[in-house]
């Protein structure tokens, strides 16, 4: 009888640790790894990782429909999960956990995602060249005294259709044309493929001020502490700066949907957002987290609280309009 009992055990034992959750992820592996190891040495659930480009990810979830091994879509930039939602690839999570830890602006009103790191796009700026007090808002970049001196990443990537996005639900579209507009007519260069290459071209004087996401800022000064280049917290109509998000939502035909909640959730702990903050340089979404040394020096700012999903909702229409004020 002790014999047989100790083999359920063993066998009850195997079962658990053979526990498993699918993760389909559009974040660099390298920095989304370190959280999967963590999740799996305190609780025993193995994260098995399939990563791509986000377009790839949406496709082959739709295509796979209900035979996905997926039960978690992990994605940066609040267009992408919303693009997933509008899709049906997503299923809504009732957590208390996710809405005690992720304020509303930064999650799905739906609750079908949240958003788990704040990605904070502002102005940056030479600061041999450029003096704070110089500085105001986003659309004040349009203004020609900046002419011959800005830089831009291109209109294609998703950061900044979901900036000009949020200017459209706060200024309306007539207005964020003529700013968009303006911003082209100052334009020092061709845009950039990626926000390292132009804080790169601030640095070195090719043009003076830009718009980038902070933590590439903060990746360099981890390496390079004197460098040129610093962070101006931008304002729109009051609102504050503009923020999105890397989030994740459960999969509508996850096969360890409470697995895949368990995981999600574990992700917007203190334990978890201390590893976003220390390994990516982002901000965390729990409130309750306090950001790294290297981005804390900007000090603290005011987020725009529009809710983020509205980057997606308006995505279409702020990539029409910029095509139309000739951003490219």
């Amino acid at each position: 009888m002790k014999t047989t009992a100790l083999i359920v055990l063993a066998l009850l034992a195997g079962t658990a640790s053979a526990e498993s959750v699918t993760v389909y992820s559009a974040r660099n592996e390298q920095l989304i790894k370190p959280l999967f190891d963590a999740f799996t040495k305190e609780t025993g659930v193995e994260v098995k990782l399939h990563s791509d480009k986000e377009g790839p990810l949406l496709e082959r979830l739709k295509a796979e429909g209900s035979n996905t091994p997926a039960d978690v879509l992990i994605t940066v930039d609040a267009g992408n999960l919303w693009q997933a939602s509008n899709m049906g690839l997503l299923r809504t999570i009732k957590s208390p956990a996710l809405e005690s830890n992720i304020p509303a602006h930064l999650r799905d009103p739906k609750g079908e995602w949240y958003g788990l790191s704040v990605r904070a796009r502002t102005i940056m700026f030479n600061k041999t060249q450029v003096k704070a007090d110089q500085l105001s808002t986003y659309a004040d970049l349009a203004d020609p005294k900046w002419k011959g001196k800005l830089c831009l990443r291109t209109s294609k990537k998703v950061y900044n259709q979901s900036l000009v996005a949020t200017m459209i639900e706060e200024l309306g579209e007539k207005k964020t044309e003529a700013i968009v507009r303006g911003w082209v007519a100052n334009l020092a260069t061709d845009v950039f493929a990626d926000d390292t290459a132009l804080i790169k071209a601030i640095a070195a004087g090719q043009c003076q001020v830009g718009i980038a996401n902070t933590y590439y800022l903060g990746r360099i000064l981890d390496k390079e502490k004197d460098y040129p280049v610093t962070v101006f917290w931008a304002d729109q109509k009051g609102q504050g700066t503009h923020v999105n998000v890397s989030g994740a939502g459960v999969t509508r035909h996850a096969k360890n949907a409470a697995g895949a909640q368990k995981l999600i959730e574990w992700l917007s702990s203190d334990k978890a957002q201390f590893i976003y903050t220390d390994k990516d340089l982002e901000y965390p979404a729990n409130p309750k987290i306090q950001p790294d040394s290297v981005i804390k020096s900007w000090g603290p700012f005011k987020q725009d609280t529009i809710n983020v999903a509205k980057a997606g909702q308006l995505q279409a229409e702020a990539t029409k309009l910029m095509d139309r004020a000739g951003y490219r």
